[in-house]
């Protein structure tokens, strides 16, 4: 016969088993921890910054799992993988929704089958961050879903289409994607500094993501980029330059320098065209302009003088930068120097004059007054030339050696109406370039660089024309995706300014 365990023998096993019990829990809890540290070396970041916890953020899609929104490489399979770059997107908890139901036309809420009505299952919601003058919002949108009552009609979820994006899955709204290309490419504002301003109005969105989304957002509106550079090869009169950027090389913390191509149109394609290449070869000048066959003006870079040896353009040399090397030539002659700048000041008045005349009139005055001039001038240079007086090093003789290397081309704009006498169209579109790359310094990759190229050429050709960039590259980028291919240039920044009454 079994005796029954008394009171104190069960509370002493009782209390063995619960030390058991704590020391197995003890032990559970150490081996998770050392899974997680597992875990962390394998798959996390190296790093010891701890970044703390805001509790007065909210994450924007919780619902949702992280996009990768970086770029994938194919690499060998000995090749080491980076660590992927957080993308997480938080927000302030407060901020205004403004929600916006796009519902199925009343006719597809029939039952193609049984002809019944079709009942609401059930709502699909797309939520982006988007962005106004002065604040930020969450834009809502609700697709309501709906199916057949009728269990023998399988119809299938019909839901109302989502409306065009200019980036698929992309967390971002054009709006938002506006105001970051317009704060870098027209306020000039680098992307680490506007990451710091979003994250001052409690909007943290990580460089990198910045970074994505500036250069899939050039890759998709290159099809205008493309349209502008078409129409201004068609035109009869561009202008030219390039100027000098830093691209960021394999090299921690070094570069290497790259080009910024200009192209500039007239009144019939007044469009700003920037182009990448990353050195000054004369190949990129072909490149750019080997189906161009009309006017150009530019500075005496030797890949324009080739051009205009071979009679592939009419060229135009720009009589400003003649002016400047006179200008700074202040050692020598001064009597001469200062007879050839008041000449050169007489021709740019008469320009002015001409300029607001019909092209009739135009043409004429620079024939009747100004070709007299020039011819002037082509004689009293030679004449100091002749003299053989002149160091040819010294600032004085490199003007005049300049200007009479020139001679041949002097004249040519004044024999189109449409011509110039000056290279300052490309000139002035040239300046925002060099203003920006004092702030952001260099660009990251070629990638990169032809992105830059192409938000430059759509911001900047809507400065040229007086339109805000903002209100253009919100609208153009909500419809391209939809619009028809053979109508692009229905979207270009002139065009577009037309439809909406602008110009």
């Amino acid at each position: 016969m079994t005796t029954q365990p008394t009171y104190e023998e069960l509370l002493v096993e009782w209390i063995a088993i619960k030390q058991e019990k704590a020391q197995i829990e003890q032990q559970n809890a150490v081996l998770k921890q050392q899974i997680e540290w597992f875990k962390r070396q394998l798959f996390g970041k190296k790093s010891e910054r701890v970044i703390p916890e805001n509790k007065d953020q909210l994450v924007l899609f919780p619902d949702l799992k992280p996009i990768e929104e970086e770029k994938v490489e194919k690499v060998s399979s000995h090749t080491r993988r980076k660590p992927h770059v957080g993308n997480r997107i938080a927000v302030p908890a407060d901020l205004p929704i403004e929600r916006e139901i796009i519902d199925l036309p009343e006719e597809e809420k029939i039952c193609k089958i049984t002809g019944e009505p079709l009942v609401k299952i059930g709502e699909e919601v797309t939520r982006k961050l988007a962005h106004k003058p002065g604040y930020f919002f969450i834009r809502e949108i609700v697709r309501p879903k709906y199916a057949s009552p009728n269990k023998e009609a399988d119809t299938g979820v019909q839901i109302a289409p989502l409306p065009p994006a200019l980036l698929n899955r992309c967390h971002a709204d054009e709006s938002l994607l506006a105001s970051i290309i317009i704060w870098k490419y027209v306020d000039h504002l680098p992307l680490y500094r506007q990451e710091e301003c979003l994250a001052r109005e409690g909007v943290i969105i990580p460089r990198q993501v910045l970074s994505n989304w500036v250069i899939r957002a050039g890759a998709a509106l290159r099809p205008l980029y493309n349209e502008m550079v078409k129409a201004i090869i068609e035109s009869n009169c561009a202008f030219v330059d390039e100027s000098p950027v830093d691209m960021q090389s394999k090299g921690k913390g070094s570069t290497v320098q790259a080009y910024m191509w200009v192209l500039c149109g007239a009144a019939s394609a007044p469009y700003r065209v920037y182009r990448f290449f990353t050195n000054r070869k004369h190949e990129n000048a072909d490149e750019l302009l080997k189906d161009y066959r009309g006017i150009l003006h530019s500075d005496k870079y030797g890949a324009y003088v080739k051009l205009a040896e071979r009679k592939q353009v009419i060229w135009c040399p720009c009589t400003a930068h003649i002016r400047r090397m006179f200008y700074e030539a202040e050692s020598g002659d001064a009597q001469f120097r200062s007879w050839v700048l008041r000449q050169l000041r007489y021709l740019f008045m008469l320009e002015r004059v001409a300029w607001s005349r019909s092209p009739e009139e135009r043409l004429r005055i620079r024939q009747e007054k100004e070709i007299p001039i020039i011819d002037k001038l082509i004689d009293a240079i030679k004449n100091k030339f002749a003299e053989g007086r002149l160091l040819p090093k010294s600032k004085l003789g490199q003007a005049i050696g300049y200007f009479i290397s020139l001679i041949p081309y002097l004249k040519n704009y004044t024999k189109y109406p449409e011509a110039r006498l000056d290279n300052n169209t490309a000139e002035r579109a040239v300046r925002p370039l060099a203003i920006g790359r004092k702030n952001w310094l260099f660009v990251g990759s070629e990638e990169g660089g032809e992105a830059s190229a192409i938000l430059f050429s759509l911001v900047q050709s809507c400065r040229a024309l007086d339109i805000n960039p903002k209100d253009y590259l919100e609208d153009v980028m909500r419809r391209l995706s939809d619009h028809p291919a053979n109508k692009l240039h229905e979207l270009l920044p002139d065009q577009w300014a037309k439809n909406h009454r602008l110009l």
